[in-house]
Parts: C-alpha cells; sequence; structure tokens
C-alpha cells in the first residue's frame, strides 16, 4: 500500500504548489495583455525562435514551442502516470476504476452536451464543445489544499483518478476531433520511432537519454500526420515500463549480502585504503541497485514532474492566459456562456449523476470516507478546466475573435468554480472521521434504494 500512497501524496503536493504558480502566472498575462505592456505581451508570445541544423532552419513564434513542444513533455508525465495507474494505482482493477471511469465520463459528457445545444445555433461556435470537457488537477488539488483536514485522503485520490481518466478522454477528443486531416506520410515515421523504442526496451537500453532521439521521431511523425503532436507524449509515456527491474525482495536481498561483504572486508583488514575502496564499490553498486528497484515510469515521473508542474505547466499559462478583454460580437459571447454553463453545471451534475447510476446498478460502491456530499465538492472542483481547457480552446478556434471569449469563459468559470468549490467544502465536508461513518451509512442507504 505505500508503494502506491506514497507516489500520491508526492504528486499531490507538487499539485498543489503548481495551482499557486499557475495563478500567479494567469494573473501576470491577464495584467501585462491589458496594461501598456500589451503590445510587448504579445510580441513576445509570436517572437520567432528558430533551431538550425546544418542546412535545416525551423523557425516558429514561440507560442508553438510552447503549445506543442513543451506541452509534450506534460502530456509525457501524464502518459507516465496513466501507466503507473493501470499497473498498480486506482485504475489497476474494473472494480476500483468503476467509480472514478463513471465520474469521468459523466463530468465530460454533460459539459459537451450542455454546451452543444448552447451552441446549436451558432455554426462558428460550435467547434468548442471540447473546451469544457477537461479538469485541471492542479488547481483542483490547489482547492483541496485550501479545505485542509476537513478533506477525506479517500476524496484526493479519487480526485487523482478522475482527473487522469478526464485526460485520456481529452487526449482522445484530441486525436479524433481537433487533428488536421490525416496525412499518411507521417505514420511511417511514428511507427519507425515507437517500433525504435520497444527494440531499445527489448534489448535492455536502460539510459533515458537514448530514448530521446526515437521520441523525437514520434512527435514529428504524429506533425507530419496532422494528429496533434503532444498526443506522441502520451505514446512515448505509456510504452515506457511500469515493472521495476529488481523487486523490492532482491534489493533487500542485495544489501544484506553487501553488509555482509563490507564487514567480512572491514574485519579481516585493517582500515586500509582496500578497505575503504571496497566500501565505497559496495555502496556505489548500492545506490544502483535502489534505482533499479523502482520502475523507469516512475523514476522519470518523479524526475519530470516537478519540472513540468512547476515550470511547463506556467509557463503555458503565461502564453496563452493573456487575453485582451474586448468586445466580442453578440454570436460569439455564446463559446463564453456555453463553456461556463459547461463547466459550472454540467461538471458537477455529470459527476453526480454518473455516479448515482453506477452505484444504483451495483457496479461500484463509494469508498470508506466518501458520500454524496463528498461527490458534491469533487463534482464542483472538477468543472476547473483551466490548463487543458485552455488547450483544447487553441485547437477548436484557431482565430483570435473566436478564441478570446473562449479563454474568457474559462478564466471566469475556474475562477467561479474555485469560489464555489470552497465554500462548498467548508459547508459539506466534515473531515476524515466524521466523514467515514457517514458515508458508509450514505452508502448502505444508496445500496436500499
Amino acid at each position: 500500500m505505500q508503494r502506491i500512497v506514497s507516489p500520491i501524496e508526492a504528486f499531490l503536493r507538487i499539485e498543489a504548489a503548481s495551482g499557486v504558480i499557475l495563478l500567479l502566472a494567469s494573473v501576470v498575462a491577464m495584467v501585462a495583455a491589458n496594461s501598456s505592456l500589451a503590445g510587448a505581451y504579445h510580441r513576445l508570445v509570436e517572437l520567432p525562435l528558430g533551431v538550425r541544423v546544418g542546412a535545416l532552419n525551423v523557425e516558429l513564434p514561440i507560442h508553438f514551442w510552447v503549445n506543442d513542444g513543451l506541452m509534450t513533455i506534460f502530456f509525457f508525465v501524464v502518459g507516465l502516470e496513466i501507466r503507473r495507474e493501470i499497473h498498480e494505482g486506482e485504475l489497476a482493477t474494473l472494480r476500483r476504476a468503476t467509480l472514478p471511469i463513471a465520474a469521468a465520463l459523466g463530468g465530460m459528457l454533460a459539459p459537451a452536451l450542455l454546451y452543444t445545444a448552447l451552441a446549436a445555433g451558432h455554426p462558428e461556435a460550435r467547434r468548442g464543445w471540447g473546451v469544457p470537457m477537461a479538469t485541471d488537477i492542479a488547481f483542483a488539488v490547489g482547492v483541496l489544499a485550501l479545505l485542509g483536514k476537513r478533506v477525506p485522503p479517500a476524496l484526493r485520490v479519487l480526485l487523482l483518478a478522475l482527473a487522469i481518466i478526464d485526460d485520456i478522454g481529452s487526449i482522445v477528443v484530441i486525436a479524433l476531433f481537433y487533428s488536421g486531416r490525416i496525412d499518411p506520410s507521417g505514420a511511417l515515421l511514428m511507427a519507425g520511432g515507437v517500433l525504435a523504442i520497444v527494440l531499445m526496451q527489448r534489448l535492455g537500453i536502460r539510459r533515458a537519454l537514448l530514448y530521446v532521439p526515437p521520441g523525437l521521431l514520434v512527435w514529428y511523425g504524429f506533425l507530419r500526420t496532422g494528429v496533434h503532436p503532444t498526443i506522441a507524449g502520451v505514446v512515448v509515456g505509456m510504452l515506457t515500463p511500469a515493472r521495476p527491474r529488481l523487486g523490492a525482495t532482491h534489493l533487500v536481498d542485495l544489501v544484506k549480502r553487501s553488509a555482509e561483504h563490507i564487514e567480512a572486508k572491514v574485519a579481516s583488514e585493517s582500515p586500509s585504503d582496500p578497505a575503504l575502496e571496497h566500501v565505497a564499490h559496495e555502496a556505489s553498486y548500492l545506490v544502483r541497485a535502489q534505482r533499479e528497484a523502482l520502475s523507469p515510469a516512475l523514476r522519470l515521473q518523479r524526475a519530470l514532474h516537478p519540472w513540468v508542474a512547476l515550470v511547463v505547466m506556467p509557463v503555458f499559462a503565461f502564453v496563452n492566459a493573456g487575453v485582451t478583454i474586448g468586445g466580442p460580437s453578440v454570436s460569439l459571447t455564446v463559446v463564453s456562456a456555453g463553456i461556463m454553463v459547461g463547466l459550472v453545471v454540467g461538471k458537477p451534475v455529470g459527476v453526480l449523476a454518473a455516479c448515482a447510476l453506477a452505484v444504483k446498478a451495483r457496479m461500484t460502491t463509494l469508498p470508506i470516507g466518501i458520500g454524496w456530499r463528498e461527490l458534491s465538492v469533487l463534482g464542483l472542483i472538477a468543472g476547473i478546466g483551466f490548463t487543458m481547457a485552455l488547450f483544447v480552446a487553441t485547437l477548436a478556434f484557431p482565430s483570435a475573435e473566436q478564441l478570446v471569449p473562449a479563454k474568457m469563459g474559462i478564466l471566469a468559470a475556474s475562477v467561479v468554480v474555485m469560489v464555489l468549490g470552497l465554500v462548498a467544502g467548508r459547508v459539506l465536508l466534515r473531515g476524515p472521521v466524521a466523514g467515514a461513518a457517514a458515508s458508509e451509512a450514505e452508502a448502505e442507504c444508496s445500496d436500499d434504494v
């Protein structure tokens, strides 16, 4: 159990800190875009940045390198987390995964349907149906962190599982509906990169940097096919092995054996240079063995997640949250309204309705510590769709005229949901001990309905 809980706790702590930095980056971007610095801000975002290798010269604006380049690392970490959760986390068995799957599906479908209904008479707004589907784990965890000990541990785990499934849904939506026309010319490159990664794994190659070239080949293959290249990050992440080379028992045996060797060496010789060299050699061997006791997926996730949460996501927020508040046309205010209704109303309604159906059908039961009060708070804060919603909006609305109201709707909805989530949490959550007893009673009542 500790192997599972510890990575989750570390993940959530980093996400809580990321939520604060994300908020600051967004505020700075909004202030810059609506002040005398607006011109400088937009010039910075559009500043061409080039890469030259021999005769090859690629020059594209900064927002491309952030949205299509840096965000690939974000999606790679998402892929690693999905892989780990499927192997040993909340998605490891269908029984454990049923509740977060139901919550995530309901939380995606209801906002999309509400948005589609509101935008039915406005063809230019219809492409935004995928924007209010996503949940921003950093801000959501930040809200739970502000609620402190009122939040039962099971609610944090459920939120993480919901957000991961939500990300999977968003990835599928991006790949199927928000990518360009499929160009088969890049498929061979993509397949070649994937094949190279698999072969390298079979050959036992462990050095992570050696996988960067085939990973870049997969990225370029996706770019050439017309599918958004960030999906390459998810693919490579999910290809990463989730099993360690050394098991925990094997590592303990190695530690005992090395300790015996060191003790015998020191006892047989005076504290001389050869004896000390032997001790240093054994210590170095144990450090390598300890590293191999962690799976590549977990090791890479631990190494990259702080950089993604504290650097990549805030940079993305700064580049994309700078909305110059103006007066969009009346027809395009439907975009803002649809996104707000989808996130503020659709998310909690969808999450609660789907969970109720799953429990009613006896497909799952509520975890200890989770009742309908807790699920209501979960549904509310799941409506914070900031990072992924902004990302989908940039794909759905390529023109600034359409993108501005979409960003305004996302930002406004995120603020409203954060306030509502904090208020609801203060009113409805009663802490882990009281909540556990109450939720058991509620779960029994729901099973009897």
